[in-house]
């Protein structure tokens, strides 16, 4: 479904958040680009993207975390609303106007790039809208994979507390012997039928806590565009699960603990606040 008749294509930004209002004409060369999707809807906690008890939208602290990570050398969020638009504007976030029935993230952002003129060589990291306090120094894995290694995609992984080995809302991923993902889950997987061959933790060897951050080449995502939906992905909803069911490879960057979570509930997004303001009181 094309964006509404009156609002801009594109509203890209140049180095790190200035604004920019023209649309691309010519290839970009930044070597890195963090593209943040959002979108107003939200079912547990609708409009969240715009919360601004901080004076600031949500969707603008997880622009300014972004452009903390050395590799960054430009923040652009992937919108589909126009109020979108507006809230970015004051705040010196440049954004770009994508369709609005793009089925999860990943679609979004491979129009995304395409609209900003990326090159295929280009590397994009996708950063979550609800994640204002996520840490430069997963970025910098996450790209650090990328570029070392002879993979499309690479995302984020730490160690799995044993508490949460059972627990559905956490993302368990499965590495080979090469640091490539071998199968996401919100199951407790691998599963250790026998109890016989734990790890030093208690857990199964190669069992991890998947992160949510990626980074992309240009031209993986212009081919993820194209890749049907998969069963493992519709039954598990995990949507990197299409990535490895079409026979594509996942380079896993290890960090050693998860940082702060994302914001899913009205409660959670309560205590960032207190979070921001006592950091700001501190700073004083």
């Amino acid at each position: 479904m094309p964006a509404d008749s009156d609002q801009h294509p594109t509203g890209e930004a140049g180095p790190a958040l200035e604004p920019v209002t023209e649309p691309v004409t010519e290839p970009v060369t930044e070597p890195v680009t963090a593209i943040i999707p959002a979108r107003l809807g939200s079912s547990r906690f609708p409009r969240k993207v715009l919360a601004s008890k901080t004076g600031k939208p949500l969707v603008v602290h997880a622009a300014e975390a972004a452009a903390r990570a050395p590799s960054i050398g430009r923040v652009v969020v992937a919108i589909d609303d126009a109020e979108l638009a507006r809230a970015l504007k004051p705040h010196g976030v440049g954004h770009v106007m994508t369709r609005r029935d793009h089925q999860n993230g990943t679609s979004r952002l491979a129009e995304a790039a395409v609209l900003l003129g990326l090159d295929d060589d280009a590397v994009v990291v996708n950063v979550q809208a609800d994640e204002p306090e996520i840490e430069p120094e997963h970025i910098e894995a996450a790209v650090g994979r990328l570029r070392a290694a002879d993979e499309p995609v690479s995302t984020t992984a730490c160690p799995l507390d044993p508490a949460d080995a059972g627990n559905p809302n956490v993302v368990k991923v499965v590495a080979d012997r090469s640091g490539r993902a071998m199968y996401f889950s919100r199951a407790a997987v691998p599963y250790d039928r026998d109890g016989v061959s734990p790890g030093s933790d208690g857990l199964p060897p190669g069992r991890l806590r998947h992160l949510g951050l990626y980074a992309y080449r240009v031209s993986f995502l212009r081919t993820y565009s194209d890749l049907e939906p998969t069963p493992c992905e519709t039954a598990e909803r995990l949507e990197q699960l299409r990535v490895l069911e079409h026979g594509f490879p996942i380079g896993l960057a290890l960090v050693d603990r998860p940082g702060p979570p994302g914001i899913d509930t009205p409660e959670q997004y309560a205590a960032f606040v207190a979070r921001w303001k006592a950091t700001w009181k501190a700073r004083l």
